[in-house]
C-alpha cells in the first residue's frame, strides 16, 4: 500500500499519537487525510480535514462514513486507558467504557469504512493496539481485556478482509509518550518513531508491527514457560 496518492482517515487526530499520523501521513504525500475527532474543532493541524467523530457514537460514524467515501487507509487510533483497581468501586462503569471504546468502537468504525475502502481498490486498515492486549498489568488490566478484545477483532478484520485485498495491520506498543500515559514513570517511546515504524511496515505489505522493545519481548515471551501473561 502506498501512501503517497492515498485519502486517509485518522480516528482520535486531536492530539497524542493521531495528531502525529496526521502530521506524517501528509509529509509523506497522502492527498488527503481526515483528522477524526469528538470536537473537530480541537484539530489544529495544518493541511487535514476536520471531521466530526465519536467512535461510540454510531451516528457520528455513519455520517464519517458517508462524507469521506474517499478513504483509502483507516487508521483506528481512538482510545481511552483508566487505571483503576481489578477489584472492588465502580469498576465495571469505567470498564465498560473502555470497552465502548476501544473494542466496540474500533468494531464500528471497521465495520462502516470496510466497504468503502474495498470500493476503493482494497487499501489498508490500521489497528493500534498495545502491549497490553498480551500481558495485564495493574492498574491497567482493564484496560488490558479491552486491548486483548481489539486484538482479536483485528485478527478477524484481517481473515474477513483478505480475499478483498484489504492490508490489516496490529499495532502492538509499549508506553508511547503522549499524555494518555503521562502520569506512568516507565521508559516511553516516542510518537514519531511509532508512527515512522507503522508507516514503513504499510508500505512494506505487513501484517504485524511490534514497535518498540517491550512489545517485541513480549511477544517472544509468549512461547516461555511460564508464559509472559501468566508472569507476576
Amino acid at each position: 500500500m502506498k501512501i503517497e496518492g492515498s485519502v486517509a482517515l485518522v480516528t482520535g487526530a486531536n492530539r497524542g499519537l493521531g495528531k502525529v499520523f496526521a502530521e506524517k501521513l501528509l509529509a509523506a504525500g497522502a492527498r488527503k487525510v481526515y483528522a477524526g475527532a469528538r470536537d473537530p474543532m480541537k484539530v489544529a493541524i495544518p493541511g487535514v480535514v476536520p471531521i466530526k467523530l465519536d467512535i461510540t457514537n454510531s451516528d457520528d460514524v455513519k455520517a464519517a462514513a458517508a462524507a469521506c467515501g474517499d478513504v483509502t487507509i483507516l487508521i483506528n487510533n481512538a482510545g481511552i486507558a483508566a487505571p483503576v483497581p481489578l477489584l472492588g468501586g465502580d469498576v465495571a462503569e469505567i470498564a465498560h467504557r473502555e470497552m465502548e471504546t476501544n473494542y466496540f468502537g474500533t468494531w464500528r468504525v471497521s465495520s462502516a469504512f470496510a466497504p468503502i475502502l474495498v470500493k476503493n481498490g482494497g487499501g489498508a486498515l490500521i489497528n493500534i493496539l498495545s502491549v497490553a492486549s498480551w500481558r495485564s498489568l495493574a492498574p491497567l488490566q482493564s484496560y488490558s481485556a479491552s486491548k486483548s478484545a481489539e486484538w482479536s477483532l483485528t485478527n478477524a478484520l484481517r481473515n474477513e478482509l483478505k480475499k478483498d485485498g484489504t492490508q490489516v495491520i496490529g499495532v502492538h506498543a509499549g508506553f508511547i509518550d503522549t499524555d494518555l500515559v503521562s502520569a506512568f514513570n516507565a521508559p516511553k517511546t516516542s510518537p514519531e518513531d511509532i508512527v515512522a515504524r507503522v508507516l514503513t511496515a504499510l508500505e512494506n505489505g505487513e501484517e504485524e508491527v511490534l514497535a518498540d522493545e517491550v512489545s517485541r519481548n513480549v511477544k517472544a515471551g509468549l512461547n516461555a514457560e511460564p508464559p509472559v501473561y501468566r508472569a507476576a
